[in-house]
């Protein structure tokens, strides 16, 4: 995924080399004294690593998977960016780029919150977690044959930090990154005591500093902080073999990859090349798929997955439906608020918007019973709140209790339930009541400002035609309400540009959560990112009190002051009635050609995991037809 979904990320948030990072550090991880560090081959924020230094490989790869074939995927929209450093910024990124880089660390897919040495062969930090070293593998290589050196490294954190906002916030607490040895790199931190940090900078992904500081083709000088579509060098398993913008991408295994006998590498990385044909719509997509255009289709309507896949690949099984379940995150789907905008700032008024949403109906009319209604920023883990507070949770609470709302002392949270006539109508009449409340009236069957007579209006904004009928369903009963409401679909290019500049009143936006959520929270909720251009706190959240529950979730000293710094934080968003919550699946839906093979299980924490340890099996794809 891109940057622009989060860290997305975005956010790297979801890709198959792990998610935003944990937030603390087992007692065996952090004991001994600064002046004289322990070189350890990876870091888990768990306790002690599943795998032991010199280990062969993950458990879950197979070893002797075959290499070669193509794996075909789809991509939506277009692309016009190489550039991961302005990511969200600048352009749209082109899928896949993050293939052609390695990363300091690389999570394990079978463990919560551990990473082992890739780029680096080793890693350090106190015991207060004030500091981090990572030692860099003397073989690694670009793919022009450079070594990766402590400057690129020093380069690529500079480039992220100053041009990408949700990567500032990501690194805001990292003060100095500087060269302390021949392949050694020491980042800084401006206080002990947040764990997770370590981690985080081992999820850098470095870039050729020799490259970027050259000249192209044209002797042109490269600029790190402009979009561009000449192919970037890499160090990665992969790297460009060709590319049309709007039509497709494609990458190429790189037959001498420095790091393909590491242990962390081993049986992953499987394809000759990586194929994203590229669509403008999801309706088109799916047809190519059926007519056997891409091999992989993860698919996110729930419409499509009850009806569209009756056609003759699959009654004959060479087209395979299959359901992976998500152990690794939890989300946060939603209609979201732009609550920069005064019509939004009353939170009366957003919690009438939740009024006026049957879930229920939508549920069952368009969604074919599929979904389940979302109730947590945490939703699907551990960290989500239930119940009233009690315990180390109301402790962190009560810090903040003349900050928050009254009820998250004192009420359950519960979205308001249609389904029925008499639920609707009674949903409706509330919403009418907060909207009384929040100063504004009925008038000839329109909602206007009591004072002003203003007509309250608002914009639902898409950049995916498939979400106009979310949107088209939810108007009517906006309607009886007196809200004006246009619904607008627009390209991704200026999708994007709307929500950089906040040109939007609603969107439906997600956000994923790791297991142990940390410093990718100030992103995603904090008041500093509120006011930078790109960051993902597109709500513009300014609330002390969700700052303050921050802290405590990056600052915990313990799993279980984690959990209860995070159902903390999530009751203060819930009743701050930021988001009308959408629905969720739990699995990931996927339909493929049968011509490749897998490990046996899946890893429990990479979902599908393709195409990452998946592999081209020749003889399934002689019998499908495969190329």
């Amino acid at each position: 995924m891109n940057r622009r979904t989060l860290l997305a990320s975005a956010l790297f948030a979801l890709g198959a080399r792990g998610l935003p990072l944990p937030a603390w550090t087992g007692p065996a991880q952090a004991q001994e004294p600064a002046a004289n560090p322990v070189w350890r081959h990876g870091l888990s924020l768990f306790g002690d690593l599943k795998y032991p230094p010199g280990f062969k490989q993950f458990e879950y790869v197979n070893a002797a998977a075959p290499k070669g074939g193509v794996a075909r995927q789809t991509a939506i929209g277009t692309y016009d960016n190489f550039n991961v450093a302005v990511a969200g910024v600048k352009g749209a990124l082109v899928t896949g780029i993050d293939f052609i880089y390695d990363t300091l660390l690389v999570s394990a897919l079978d463990e919560v919150s551990a990473e082992y040495g890739l780029l680096a062969e080793a890693v350090s930090h106190p015991a207060d977690s004030s500091s981090a070293s990572y030692r860099l593998r003397a073989q690694a290589k670009w793919h022009d044959g450079a070594p990766v050196t402590p400057d690129d490294v020093i380069f690529s954190f500079n480039a992220f930090k100053k041009y990408s906002p949700q990567l500032a916030a990501y690194y805001r607490h990292v003060v100095k990154v500087e060269k302390t040895g021949e392949r050694e790199i020491t980042f800084t931190f401006d206080s002990p005591g947040n764990r997770e940090l370590p981690q985080i900078v081992g999820q850098l992904l470095v870039l050729p500093k020799h490259w970027w500081e050259g000249t192209d083709k044209n002797g042109n000088k490269r600029d790190i902080g402009a979009t561009t579509l000449e192919p970037p060098l890499g160090c990665g398993a992969y790297r460009i073999k060709e590319f049309s913008p709007g039509r497709n991408m494609v990458y190429e295994r790189v037959k001498n990859y420095w790091g393909e006998q590491l242990n962390v590498n081993v049986g992953r990385d499987n394809f000759d090349e990586l194929r994203f044909e590229y669509f403008r719509d999801t309706t088109v997509a799916l047809e190519a798929f059926k007519a056997d255009t891409v091999d992989w289709r993860a698919e996110n309507s729930a419409k499509n997955w009850a009806t569209a896949y009756d056609f003759p690949a699959v009654n004959d099984k060479r087209v395979i439906l299959e359901e992976f379940a998500i152990n690794n995150i939890g989300v946060m789907q939603a209609f979201a608020f732009n609550i920069r905008r005064a019509k939004f700032q009353d939170p009366r008024i957003r919690l009438a918007f939740n009024y006026a949403f049957d879930f229920e109906e939508m549920n069952k009319q368009i969604f074919f019973g599929q979904y389940k209604r979302i109730a947590s920023y945490f939703q699907g883990t551990e960290l989500e709140s239930s119940g009233l507070p009690a315990g180390r949770e109301l402790e962190i609470l009560e810090t903040v209790r003349n900050k928050v709302p009254a009820e998250v002392f004192t009420t359950v949270y519960a979205n308001p339930v249609g389904g029925n006539p008499q639920a609707v109508r009674g949903n409706l009449r509330e919403a009418v009541r907060l909207f009384k409340e929040a100063g504004y009236e009925i008038r000839n069957e329109r909602l206007v400002k009591a004072q002003t007579g203003e007509p309250y209006t608002i914009e639902f904004l898409a950049d995916d035609p498939s979400f106009e009928r979310v949107f088209l369903f939810y108007k009517p009963s906006l309607d009886r309400l007196g809200v004006g409401v246009s619904v607008r679909t627009v390209d991704d290019a200026q999708y994007e540009n709307r929500l950089r500049s906040w040109d939007f009143d609603i969107i439906t936006a997600s956000w994923g959560e790791s297991l142990s959520p940390g410093n990718e929270q100030r992103g995603y909720w904090g008041s500093q990112a509120a006011d930078q251009p790109g960051s993902l706190n597109l709500i513009g959240i300014k609330n002390p009190a969700v700052d303050a529950m921050i802290d405590q979730v990056i600052f915990a000293k313990s799993r279980n002051d984690l959990v209860a710094a995070t159902r903390a934080l999530d009751r203060v968003l819930l009743w701050n009635h930021y988001v009308v919550p959408q629905w969720t699946y739990g699995k990931v839906r996927s339909a493929r050609w049968d011509r490749f093979g897998r490990p046996d299980p899946l890893p429990k924490y990479g979902a599908a995991a393709f195409p990452t340890v998946w592999w081209w099996d020749a003889e399934k794809a002689a019998k499908t037809g495969g190329r």
